[in-house]
């Protein structure tokens, strides 16, 4: 099952999900539905409802994983599992580590959603570098070897982003143009219920 737009911001609320975690989601769940609509025109088989909401029950399991410790990913995992959502759960599964990518391989929502994470921090649209960055300090913890996983990470996101933008009529940058109003505009249907 596929949970409706609406759905996905009552889990949210039921799961705890902080309002700037909440806020990230859904700028990346833009991102992601531009990416899988422009994606569309050359694979009619990705599926923008799945993506979009992939997208935006991303961080479900992140709550819980602050509260209780444990893998976010997994813990997001679970939940979707545990709700019936078989579909959205290998994309939350995979949305911080991508496993058994091939370059290759048909476009996935789990490669849009993997990405477009990666292109937002907190709630703003940046490069990959930027993130990447960001990523190391906040969770590198000063240690060489998790630093060096996280830009190996990187580098495969890099790919990621040079095969989706290969089909795509727009660019990598372009995200960086838009402001909040265009993004609003692009994607109606996304807004943060009681925010302005």
């Amino acid at each position: 099952m596929i949970p409706s737009i609406k759905e996905c911001y009552r889990y949210m609320d039921k799961y705890h999900m902080l309002a700037h975690i909440k806020a990230h989601s859904v700028v990346v769940a833009r991102v992601a539905r531009m990416i899988a609509r422009g994606l569309r025109e050359e694979n009619p088989d990705i599926s923008v409802s799945k993506t979009t909401v992939g997208a935006l029950l991303h961080d479900i399991g992140k709550t819980p994983s602050i509260n209780f410790g444990g893998d976010h990913a997994e813990i997001g995992k679970q939940i979707c599992m545990e709700n019936g959502f078989d579909e959205i759960a290998p994309i939350v599964a995979e949305h911080v580590i991508l496993k058994n990518y091939r370059l290759n391989s048909a476009d996935s929502e789990k490669e849009v959603v993997f990405y477009a994470d990666k292109r937002v921090n907190h709630d703003r649209i940046v490069t990959l570098k930027e993130r990447e960055n960001y990523i190391i300090k906040r969770y590198g913890r000063g240690q060489e070897e998790l630093g060096e996983r996280i830009k190996i990470n990187f580098r495969l996101c890099g790919q990621v982003e040079e095969k989706l933008f290969s089909k795509l009529n727009f660019s990598p940058e372009s995200f960086l143009e838009m402001n909040g109003a265009e993004i609003e505009r692009f994607e109606r249907g996304l807004e943060i219920p009681g925010a302005h």
